[in-house]
């Protein structure tokens, strides 16, 4: 019993960097829930690869087009981000389509320190263009 207590001392005591490194950078991490529900946004035209390539969202400005809503966060297995499921269309959740944004096509933009949003590169009528991805997509 008391070489399993020294072992199970000397795992933590081990493990304490890592644990304390991951608390002094939560202050960079930001959690699913301050992301779904929130708005899409478009920035009203198409941008060329170039021009997005090079953009960074600073936060909302006041000239988008609140386009939708983030429905859901995809992950591959790893656990990196491939996009998000995004509501757009429609009016009160009647005719409204789910379609998959890629993470390349996205950026993400504080709203506050606690909230964000995601802009898209992609139109209203390019978004609604997208293939739905209902539940049975997932199967």
């Amino acid at each position: 019993m008391k070489r399993l207590t020294m072992i199970a001392f000397a795992a933590g005591f081990a493990a304490a960097p890592a644990v304390a490194e991951m608390q002094t950078d939560a202050g960079h991490l930001i959690r699913t829930r301050d992301i779904t529900g929130g708005d899409i946004y478009t920035l009203n035209g198409p941008m060329d690869a170039d021009t997005w390539g090079n953009w960074e969202a600073a936060g909302v400005g006041p000239d988008w087009n609140d386009i939708g809503e983030i429905e859901d966060i995809i992950l591959d297995r790893k656990g990196a981000m491939k996009g998000i499921v995004a509501e757009v269309g429609g009016f009160l959740d009647i005719g409204d389509k789910h379609v998959m944004i890629p993470v390349e096509d996205m950026r993400l933009a504080p709203v506050d320190d606690k909230r964000y949003v995601i802009v898209t590169r992609y139109t209203e009528e390019q978004l609604e263009q997208l293939p739905e991805v209902d539940e049975g997509w997932w199967d």
